[in-house]
């Protein structure tokens, strides 16, 4: 045989070598089974939890003097009573993984009374931010209504590179949540209705647009009479720094706020000065707030690093609004870390617009600002300016939180028994304890603390002797609050 047939032989085998590897290869591609919705929803995201809370409020200050459909209250000269509540939050659901780029979510909540001495705000004459339950109406507030409905729905498309289209009832948090959140300390959460894009193309940013259709608030209550269309964009500076600008623009006429934002009063004194409960009830609440945040922890070395904020942001009348919308907001502050220590100094201010009106953030998670006993869930007409020192430490599983508040105003305001001048300019102090275990990947639990202590004793109207029943329902009252939580996340 002639020698130089070998290289060719040798080449004729490898061919056939490659040839069968490959058929192999193609016969092991035909074999793998098509990736079917079935599949999608097996590799889905659990959206399932369960949250046990002890909630205790001893609030000092009379029984409100009327029911919901304005019957007079019979033990209305009371005290009020302390509240135990005892509830238990189910959250049940599940997302899918994209198939052919779309993923679907759905997540059903029930909100169950386990022990029910408390006042949860709802009734089926009028649900706002003054009113009551009429059952319980002797019983301090704890906004944790009995509720089965559903949490969120919607579907997602992520068919463009870096970007995420949501349809439906979402869920939406923004920066700090001070004013775009869930309000997810509250058992029944709020939740959006609309579209919201979400957007990573341009390097180190990430881009929300959303339009909103409907909100449901904390206490069930559906609002559909307008929207709300949002715009914030971050700018990464660096891993754990930020510079956002923000714009939301909220055309809601009616969010329940009209009595807490210009004045509650019944007499006519309150209705000469445009603090009438009555006619405040339908001001509509149509608002715009644009800003911008520069927020961030700054690391020197591993152990030791810097915080700081600086935020600015404008509120005024929207979309028909009424025009004593208009004020501002700041917070600055900043504090160091070292280790698993952290603590800072910082100081919110949300501006009056000459006791008219005053800076509002109705759809913002309130519970974590100005303190968790929740005293300024609506901002008083004379404004706000908190000052606050804030102290965290890690250590193992364990979660341990300290703050401390002292709340003035942004203008003087009066004081029952103090004549017509505003004398008064601090509302009080506030302190608040945390310590969370995080005992697995599962199991979490928690024990808050929370003292409110008044200073000044407000009143809405000059003139108010000190113990008249309407200045004393009207005044910001001493109030302590404890929490016990469990929750079990899947």
């Amino acid at each position: 045989m002639n020698a130089n047939s070998h290289p060719r032989l040798r080449q004729v085998s490898v061919a056939l070598l490659l040839a069968a590897f490959s058929m192999q290869a193609m016969a092991e591609e035909e074999i793998i089974p098509e990736y079917t919705f079935m599949d999608a929803i097996k590799t889905g995201k659990n959206m399932t939890s369960f949250r046990l809370r002890y909630e205790y409020v001893d609030q000092d200050g009379l029984q409100p003097g009327t029911y919901p459909n304005n019957a007079a209250n019979p033990t209305a000269n009371k005290e009020l009573k302390a509240a135990n509540a005892l509830t238990l939050r189910s959250l049940i659901g599940w997302q899918t993984a994209p198939y052919h780029n779309f993923s679907f979510a759905a997540q059903l909540i029930n909100v169950s009374k386990l022990a029910d001495n408390f006042n949860d705000s709802t009734n089926n004459t009028l649900i706002n931010s003054v009113s009551n339950q009429s059952s319980n109406i002797e019983y301090a507030k704890v906004v944790d209504p009995d509720y089965t409905g559903v949490n969120q729905l919607f579907v997602e498309w992520t068919g463009i590179k870096n970007t995420r289209v949501r349809a439906g009832r979402q869920q939406v948090n923004l920066d700090n949540v001070r004013f775009i959140g869930d309000i997810a300390f509250r058992q029944v959460m709020q939740v959006f209705d609309g579209v919201s894009i979400f957007n990573k193309t341009i390097p180190d940013t990430e881009i929300f647009l959303a339009h909103f259709e409907g909100v449901e608030q904390i206490t069930t209550k559906y609002r559909s009479d307008g929207a709300l269309d949002i715009v914030n964009a971050r700018y990464r500076i660096s891993p754990t720094e930020f510079l956002v600008g923000y714009a939301y623009l909220d055309g809601f006429q009616d969010l329940g706020m009209g009595r807490a934002w210009f004045g509650n009063g019944t007499t006519a004194a309150a209705n000469a000065a445009g603090k009438g409960g009555a006619a405040n009830q339908n001001a509509d609440q149509g608002n715009k707030i644009i800003g911008v945040r520069l927020d961030g922890t700054h690391p020197f070395t591993p152990n030791y690093r810097a915080h700081y904020t600086a935020e600015y942001a404008k509120q005024t009348d929207y979309s028909g609004g009424d025009s004593r919308i208009d004020a501002h907001y700041y917070k600055l502050g900043g504090g160091f870390g070292i280790d698993n220590f952290n603590m800072r100094l910082d100081q919110e201010l949300l501006s009056s617009n000459n006791g008219k009106y005053a800076f509002q953030t109705p759809l913002g998670t309130n519970h974590l600002f100005q303190g968790w006993v929740d005293k300024f869930l609506a901002t008083p007409l004379e404004g706000i300016k908190d000052t606050f020192v804030t102290a965290t430490y890690r250590y193992g599983d364990f979660v341990f939180f300290a703050d401390y508040h002292l709340i003035d105003s942004d203008k003087d305001f009066y004081t029952t028994g103090g004549g017509s001048s505003r004398n008064g300019s601090r509302y009080g102090t506030e302190w608040n304890a945390a310590v969370t275990w995080n005992v697995d990947k599962n199991w979490m639990t928690k024990l808050e603390y929370g003292k409110f202590s008044e200073d000044d004793h407000y009143a809405l109207l000059p003139n108010l002797a000190s113990n008249n029943a309407a200045a004393i329902r009207g005044r910001v009252r001493d109030t302590e609050k404890l929490w016990l939580t469990a929750m079990y996340t899947f």
